[in-house]
């Protein structure tokens, strides 16, 4: 799937009435296949553009087009369909707590599955097999039948990505993928997410702290400032020069001392969390 933002602007649902918008005059073009990753400090509006992207959030002004389609000028049959095709990946995972993983990761599938179907993979999960091998690229095969509620918050979140796997999606949107992980699982996941999206030909849009992460394994990088572009370069060509000036002033997230929360015991849930399907 390609993308095409021409002039977008866009506003977090819960901004005051004039607070600057989170994203400011972006243009921006994707081809089909790409894996691009977005960086910048906090607050720059990558979360927003994720969002935009995965039409969860209408843009105030400006135009995006996904395939050649402005999914806001679809009939709302057409705009669920299109959304089928896409995935997002939040960096809190809305995965049921009592559920098992395995029908968590399942639940990828949903836009292609009918309301019977559904509803009988709650409680007889179908393709076992393919959940598992989505589990494995996560060095999750062993908690295949584990209740989510009893995952670390790191194990979690990759529960989160392993979905993304059996989605019938052409664009992955992935946001902070590696918040909650370990350095070594933190590799692991990076390399098979591009991989896998490359292998496929599917569009991968993550977005990254770990401006190190970023560097290693992906060919594009985006960097995002108080929501404008400064600058779309191929990861051999972002300098320190470059950096600096994305981080001015916050020098210690590019130096990766954000407070981080690793693979720990998650605490227990205190109220259900709904996942919706489109």
């Amino acid at each position: 799937m390609n993308i095409d933002l021409q002039s977008l602007e866009a506003r977090h649902p819960a901004a005051l009435p004039g607070a600057a918008a989170a994203l400011r005059a972006l243009d921006l073009q994707l081809a089909a296949g790409e894996q691009v990753a977005i960086i910048g400090p906090s607050g720059a509006g990558k979360t927003t553009l994720l969002q935009v992207l995965a039409c969860a959030q209408r843009p105030t002004q400006g135009t995006l087009q996904l395939s050649g389609v402005n999914p806001w000028t679809q009939s709302p049959g057409a705009l669920r369909g299109l959304r089928g095709q896409l995935f997002l990946a939040p960096q809190v995972p809305p995965l049921p707590p009592r559920q098992r993983v395995v029908t968590s990761v399942l639940a990828g599938r949903l836009p292609v599955m009918g309301l019977w179907a559904s509803l009988r993979s709650l409680f007889y999960p179908t393709d076992i097999p393919a959940a598992y091998e989505a589990l494995v690229h996560f060095d999750l095969g062993d908690k295949l039948f584990e209740r989510v509620d009893r995952l670390s918050g790191g194990e979690r979140q990759r529960v989160g990505l392993a979905r993304a796997l059996l989605a019938p999606a052409s664009l992955w949107l992935i946001d902070e993928p590696l918040s909650a992980l370990d350095p070594m699982r933190a590799r692991m996941a990076m390399t098979a997410l591009v991989g896998l999206a490359a292998e496929r030909r599917v569009t991968l849009v993550a977005t990254l702290h770990q401006v190190d992460m970023a560097l290693a394994h992906f060919p594009r990088i985006v960097g995002l400032r108080d929501g404008q572009l400064v600058f779309d370069l191929p990861s051999a060509q972002v300098s320190r020069e470059h950096l600096a000036h994305l981080y001015d002033q916050h020098e210690h997230e590019l130096r990766g001392e954000a407070p981080m929360h690793l693979d720990e015991p998650a605490p227990a849930a205190t109220a259900p969390v709904v996942m919706h399907c489109r």
